[in-house]
Protein backbone atom coordinates (compact mmCIF):
# COMPACT_ATOMS: atom_id res chain seq x y z
CA UNK A 1 0.00 0.00 0.00
CA UNK A 2 1.46 3.34 -1.37
CA UNK A 3 0.90 5.06 2.23
CA UNK A 4 0.96 2.75 4.91
CA UNK A 5 2.47 3.70 7.71
CA UNK A 6 4.38 1.25 9.53
CA UNK A 7 5.07 1.88 13.08
CA UNK A 8 7.62 -0.29 15.47
CA UNK A 9 7.93 0.12 19.21
CA UNK A 10 11.08 0.25 21.19
CA UNK A 11 11.00 0.13 24.49
CA UNK A 12 8.21 -2.16 25.67
CA UNK A 13 8.28 -1.53 29.68
CA UNK A 14 5.42 0.03 30.99
CA UNK A 15 4.49 2.88 28.88
CA UNK A 16 5.92 0.67 25.72
CA UNK A 17 2.47 -1.75 26.30
CA UNK A 18 0.02 1.30 26.62
CA UNK A 19 1.30 2.65 23.40
CA UNK A 20 0.95 -1.24 22.10
CA UNK A 21 -2.54 -1.45 22.88
CA UNK A 22 -3.39 2.15 21.64
CA UNK A 23 -1.59 1.77 18.48
CA UNK A 24 -3.19 -1.99 18.01
CA UNK A 25 -7.18 -0.06 18.59
CA UNK A 26 -5.92 2.61 15.90
CA UNK A 27 -4.73 -0.27 13.64
CA UNK A 28 -8.13 -1.72 13.27
CA UNK A 29 -9.87 1.46 12.45
CA UNK A 30 -7.05 2.86 10.10
CA UNK A 31 -6.23 0.70 6.91
CA UNK A 32 -3.29 3.31 6.38
CA UNK A 33 -1.73 2.32 9.99
CA UNK A 34 0.00 -1.00 10.70
CA UNK A 35 1.96 -1.98 13.52
CA UNK A 36 5.06 -3.67 12.27
CA UNK A 37 7.22 -4.98 15.37
CA UNK A 38 8.40 -4.84 18.41
CA UNK A 39 11.60 -4.34 20.13
CA UNK A 40 13.23 -4.48 23.50
CA UNK A 41 16.57 -5.06 25.41
CA UNK A 42 14.75 -7.82 27.21
CA UNK A 43 14.54 -10.50 25.09
CA UNK A 44 12.45 -12.71 26.80
CA UNK A 45 9.73 -10.16 27.88
CA UNK A 46 9.78 -9.17 24.43
CA UNK A 47 8.87 -12.62 23.20
CA UNK A 48 6.21 -12.96 25.83
CA UNK A 49 4.30 -10.06 24.85
CA UNK A 50 4.65 -10.47 21.07
CA UNK A 51 2.85 -14.02 21.36
CA UNK A 52 0.30 -12.03 23.63
CA UNK A 53 -0.22 -9.28 21.53
CA UNK A 54 0.71 -10.93 18.03
CA UNK A 55 2.89 -8.43 16.99
CA UNK A 56 5.69 -9.54 15.75
CA UNK A 57 8.98 -8.77 17.75
CA UNK A 58 12.94 -8.16 16.74
CA UNK A 59 16.05 -9.28 17.75
CA UNK A 60 18.04 -6.47 16.08
CA UNK A 61 17.10 -2.46 16.16
CA UNK A 62 18.06 -2.41 13.25
CA UNK A 63 16.83 -4.96 11.62
CA UNK A 64 13.37 -3.36 12.83
CA UNK A 65 14.30 -0.21 11.66
CA UNK A 66 14.79 -1.76 7.73
CA UNK A 67 11.32 -2.46 8.00
CA UNK A 68 9.45 0.51 9.59
CA UNK A 69 8.78 4.27 8.71
CA UNK A 70 7.63 5.15 11.92
CA UNK A 71 8.83 4.70 14.92
CA UNK A 72 7.63 5.36 19.04
CA UNK A 73 10.67 5.84 21.17
CA UNK A 74 9.55 4.72 25.11
CA UNK A 75 13.09 3.70 26.59
CA UNK A 76 14.71 5.42 29.19
CA UNK A 77 15.73 9.20 28.41
CA UNK A 78 19.17 8.61 28.97
CA UNK A 79 18.90 6.28 25.76
CA UNK A 80 16.88 8.86 23.88
CA UNK A 81 19.50 10.63 21.61
CA UNK A 82 20.92 7.40 20.94
CA UNK A 83 18.06 6.15 19.32
CA UNK A 84 16.88 9.21 18.16
CA UNK A 85 19.91 10.09 15.98
CA UNK A 86 19.64 6.59 14.50
CA UNK A 87 16.16 7.04 13.59
CA UNK A 88 15.96 10.80 12.38
CA UNK A 89 19.14 10.51 10.62
CA UNK A 90 17.32 7.94 8.52
CA UNK A 91 14.22 9.67 7.72
CA UNK A 92 11.95 8.04 10.36
CA UNK A 93 9.51 9.30 11.43
CA UNK A 94 10.19 9.20 15.23
CA UNK A 95 7.54 9.87 18.60
CA UNK A 96 9.69 10.12 21.53
CA UNK A 97 8.36 10.42 25.07
CA UNK A 98 9.18 13.23 27.15
CA UNK A 99 11.69 14.80 28.34
CA UNK A 100 12.82 14.44 24.78
CA UNK A 101 16.26 13.81 25.48
CA UNK A 102 18.97 13.91 28.99
CA UNK A 103 20.34 16.91 27.94
CA UNK A 104 19.53 20.24 25.86
CA UNK A 105 22.98 19.84 23.97
CA UNK A 106 21.33 15.98 22.81
CA UNK A 107 17.80 17.92 22.42
CA UNK A 108 19.85 19.94 19.37
CA UNK A 109 21.79 18.10 17.87
CA UNK A 110 18.85 16.08 16.61
CA UNK A 111 17.33 19.10 15.94
CA UNK A 112 20.53 19.75 13.30
CA UNK A 113 20.02 16.20 11.74
CA UNK A 114 16.07 16.53 11.11
CA UNK A 115 15.51 16.62 7.66
CA UNK A 116 12.22 18.76 6.02
CA UNK A 117 9.57 15.80 6.07
CA UNK A 118 10.66 13.92 8.88
CA UNK A 119 7.87 14.31 11.57
CA UNK A 120 9.10 14.53 15.25
CA UNK A 121 6.90 14.51 18.21
CA UNK A 122 7.67 15.03 21.86
CA UNK A 123 5.39 13.19 24.22
CA UNK A 124 4.38 15.49 26.86
CA UNK A 125 0.68 13.85 27.08
CA UNK A 126 -0.80 16.59 29.61
CA UNK A 127 -1.09 18.84 26.58
CA UNK A 128 -4.03 16.41 24.87
CA UNK A 129 -5.65 16.13 28.96
CA UNK A 130 -9.62 16.40 28.57
CA UNK A 131 -9.73 18.67 30.68
CA UNK A 132 -7.41 21.39 29.67
CA UNK A 133 -9.02 20.79 26.14
CA UNK A 134 -12.09 21.76 27.47
CA UNK A 135 -10.84 25.07 28.24
CA UNK A 136 -9.96 25.94 24.26
CA UNK A 137 -12.93 27.89 23.49
CA UNK A 138 -11.83 30.50 25.94
CA UNK A 139 -9.30 33.44 25.31
CA UNK A 140 -6.55 33.08 27.91
CA UNK A 141 -4.39 35.70 28.53
CA UNK A 142 -2.20 34.46 31.74
CA UNK A 143 -0.96 36.95 34.33
CA UNK A 144 -0.22 34.36 36.99
CA UNK A 145 -0.69 30.94 36.92
CA UNK A 146 0.13 28.67 39.47
CA UNK A 147 0.24 24.69 39.11
CA UNK A 148 0.83 21.71 41.63
CA UNK A 149 1.77 18.36 40.35
CA UNK A 150 1.80 15.62 43.16
CA UNK A 151 2.65 12.31 43.37
CA UNK A 152 3.24 9.18 45.36
CA UNK A 153 6.68 7.18 45.54
CA UNK A 154 7.26 5.15 42.47
CA UNK A 155 10.99 4.01 41.62
CA UNK A 156 9.71 4.19 37.77
CA UNK A 157 10.91 7.58 36.56
CA UNK A 158 13.46 8.05 39.34
CA UNK A 159 16.25 7.77 36.97
CA UNK A 160 15.99 11.82 36.75
CA UNK A 161 14.92 14.25 39.08
CA UNK A 162 11.47 15.27 39.63
CA UNK A 163 11.58 18.44 37.64
CA UNK A 164 12.15 16.41 34.03
CA UNK A 165 9.84 13.75 35.46
CA UNK A 166 6.51 15.71 36.51
CA UNK A 167 7.34 19.80 36.52
CA UNK A 168 8.10 19.37 32.70
CA UNK A 169 4.82 18.70 32.13
CA UNK A 170 3.38 21.87 33.48
CA UNK A 171 6.21 23.85 31.86
CA UNK A 172 5.47 22.97 28.76
CA UNK A 173 1.93 23.76 28.86
CA UNK A 174 2.76 26.98 30.71
CA UNK A 175 5.12 27.91 27.79
CA UNK A 176 2.41 26.85 25.12
CA UNK A 177 -0.28 29.40 27.21
CA UNK A 178 2.13 32.17 28.00
CA UNK A 179 3.96 32.36 24.84
CA UNK A 180 6.27 34.87 25.96
CA UNK A 181 10.17 34.39 26.37
CA UNK A 182 11.45 33.79 29.89
CA UNK A 183 12.97 36.80 32.02
CA UNK A 184 14.59 34.93 34.70
CA UNK A 185 13.76 31.50 37.01
CA UNK A 186 13.71 31.29 40.77
CA UNK A 187 13.73 27.70 42.21
CA UNK A 188 14.08 25.36 45.45
CA UNK A 189 14.45 21.59 45.79
CA UNK A 190 15.87 18.80 47.72
CA UNK A 191 16.45 15.17 47.25
CA UNK A 192 14.36 13.03 50.02
CA UNK A 193 14.46 9.57 48.53
CA UNK A 194 16.74 9.73 45.48
CA UNK A 195 19.96 10.89 44.97
CA UNK A 196 18.12 13.40 42.54
CA UNK A 197 15.65 16.35 42.85
CA UNK A 198 12.51 14.78 44.69
CA UNK A 199 10.21 18.04 45.40
CA UNK A 200 10.68 21.50 43.95
CA UNK A 201 9.53 24.95 43.46
CA UNK A 202 10.01 26.80 40.58
CA UNK A 203 8.65 30.52 39.94
CA UNK A 204 9.10 31.47 36.65
CA UNK A 205 9.01 35.30 35.11
CA UNK A 206 8.12 36.08 32.28
CA UNK A 207 9.54 38.91 29.60
CA UNK A 208 5.22 39.93 28.90
CA UNK A 209 5.02 40.48 33.20
CA UNK A 210 3.44 36.52 34.04
CA UNK A 211 4.93 34.74 36.66
CA UNK A 212 3.87 31.13 37.36
CA UNK A 213 4.57 29.44 40.32
CA UNK A 214 4.76 25.44 39.78
CA UNK A 215 5.14 22.76 42.43
CA UNK A 216 6.03 19.10 41.86
CA UNK A 217 6.77 16.47 44.12
CA UNK A 218 7.35 12.68 43.72
CA UNK A 219 7.11 11.91 47.54
CA UNK A 220 3.53 12.95 48.42
CA UNK A 221 0.91 11.06 50.42
CA UNK A 222 -1.62 11.82 47.82
CA UNK A 223 -2.09 12.81 44.26
CA UNK A 224 -2.43 16.07 42.57
CA UNK A 225 -2.61 17.97 39.56
CA UNK A 226 -4.03 20.98 39.34
CA UNK A 227 -3.13 24.30 37.38
CA UNK A 228 -5.25 27.47 38.15
CA UNK A 229 -4.70 30.63 35.56
CA UNK A 230 -5.58 34.24 37.11
CA UNK A 231 -5.88 36.86 33.88
CA UNK A 232 -7.66 40.05 33.91
CA UNK A 233 -11.48 39.21 34.23
CA UNK A 234 -11.30 35.48 34.79
CA UNK A 235 -9.96 32.63 36.80
CA UNK A 236 -9.66 29.18 35.36
CA UNK A 237 -9.12 26.15 37.07
CA UNK A 238 -8.14 23.03 35.62
CA UNK A 239 -8.05 19.82 37.11
CA UNK A 240 -5.86 17.41 35.19
CA UNK A 241 -6.10 13.90 37.27
CA UNK A 242 -9.83 14.43 37.75
CA UNK A 243 -10.69 15.51 34.14
CA UNK A 244 -12.93 18.84 35.48
CA UNK A 245 -12.37 22.56 34.89
CA UNK A 246 -14.24 25.38 35.83
CA UNK A 247 -14.38 29.19 34.67
CA UNK A 248 -15.20 32.16 36.82
CA UNK A 249 -15.14 35.25 34.69
CA UNK A 250 -16.40 38.80 34.85
CA UNK A 251 -19.65 39.46 32.61
CA UNK A 252 -21.41 42.16 30.92
CA UNK A 253 -24.03 40.01 29.24
CA UNK A 254 -27.24 38.17 30.19
CA UNK A 255 -25.93 34.56 29.00
CA UNK A 256 -27.15 31.33 30.93
CA UNK A 257 -24.49 30.08 33.04
CA UNK A 258 -24.87 27.25 35.80
CA UNK A 259 -25.13 30.36 38.12
CA UNK A 260 -23.92 34.16 38.35
CA UNK A 261 -23.36 36.84 40.46
CA UNK A 262 -24.12 40.16 40.59
CA UNK A 263 -21.87 43.04 40.85
CA UNK A 264 -21.11 46.83 40.20
CA UNK A 265 -17.82 48.07 39.81
CA UNK A 266 -17.22 51.61 39.06
CA UNK A 267 -21.31 52.48 39.15
CA UNK A 268 -21.59 50.08 36.10
CA UNK A 269 -23.22 46.39 36.62
CA UNK A 270 -21.44 43.61 35.58
CA UNK A 271 -22.16 39.70 36.86
CA UNK A 272 -19.54 37.10 38.24
CA UNK A 273 -20.15 33.73 35.91
CA UNK A 274 -19.49 30.63 36.56
CA UNK A 275 -18.51 28.33 33.46
CA UNK A 276 -18.33 24.31 33.89
CA UNK A 277 -17.33 23.23 30.14
CA UNK A 278 -17.72 20.11 29.15
CA UNK A 279 -15.54 17.34 29.43
CA UNK A 280 -15.32 15.40 26.73
CA UNK A 281 -13.46 12.07 28.62
CA UNK A 282 -10.94 10.98 25.78
CA UNK A 283 -7.76 9.21 26.38
CA UNK A 284 -5.00 11.45 25.93
CA UNK A 285 -2.26 9.00 24.89
CA UNK A 286 -3.99 7.82 22.18
CA UNK A 287 -5.48 11.10 21.13
CA UNK A 288 -1.27 12.02 20.81
CA UNK A 289 -0.47 8.83 18.77
CA UNK A 290 -3.40 9.85 16.41
CA UNK A 291 -2.21 12.99 16.05
CA UNK A 292 1.17 12.05 15.16
CA UNK A 293 0.18 9.59 12.04
CA UNK A 294 -1.86 12.46 11.36
CA UNK A 295 0.93 14.75 11.09
CA UNK A 296 2.43 12.14 9.23
CA UNK A 297 -0.02 11.57 6.30
CA UNK A 298 -0.40 15.30 6.06
CA UNK A 299 3.42 16.21 6.02
CA UNK A 300 2.46 19.21 9.38
CA UNK A 301 4.17 20.13 11.92
CA UNK A 302 2.83 17.81 14.85
CA UNK A 303 1.04 19.69 18.39
CA UNK A 304 3.74 18.84 20.40
CA UNK A 305 7.17 19.60 18.10
CA UNK A 306 11.16 18.64 18.47
CA UNK A 307 11.60 22.80 19.31
CA UNK A 308 8.62 22.62 21.93
CA UNK A 309 10.36 19.14 23.72
CA UNK A 310 14.05 21.18 23.32
CA UNK A 311 12.44 24.37 25.15
CA UNK A 312 10.84 22.38 27.71
CA UNK A 313 13.86 20.93 28.29
CA UNK A 314 16.03 24.12 28.60
CA UNK A 315 13.62 25.76 31.15
CA UNK A 316 13.74 22.28 33.23
CA UNK A 317 17.82 22.35 33.15
CA UNK A 318 17.61 26.51 34.47
CA UNK A 319 15.65 24.99 36.98
CA UNK A 320 18.01 22.19 38.11
CA UNK A 321 20.83 24.25 37.71
CA UNK A 322 19.51 27.13 39.87
CA UNK A 323 18.07 24.22 42.87
CA UNK A 324 21.76 22.68 42.46
CA UNK A 325 23.15 26.21 42.79
CA UNK A 326 20.98 26.66 45.58
CA UNK A 327 22.03 23.28 47.51
CA UNK A 328 25.50 23.93 47.07
CA UNK A 329 24.92 27.00 49.20
CA UNK A 330 23.70 25.25 51.81
CA UNK A 331 26.52 22.49 52.34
Amino acid sequence: MKNLIKAGIIGCGHLGKLHLKNIKEIEQRNQLIKLEGLYDTDTEMLKNLSQESGVRYYESLDDMLNDVNAVFIVTPTTTHFQIAEKTISAGIHTFIEKPVTETVEEAAGLEKIKKAGTIVQVGHIERFNPAILSVEKYTLAPLFIETHRLAQFNPRGTDVSVIKDLMIHDIDIILNLVKSDVKNIEANGVGVLTDTIDIANSRINFENGCVANITASRISLKKMRKMRIFQKNAYVSIDFLNNTSEVFRLSEDTESNIFSVPVNLNGKDYKIAYDKPVVDITNAMKYEEELFFNSIMHNQEPEVSLRDGKIALEIAAKIIEKIESNMGLLK
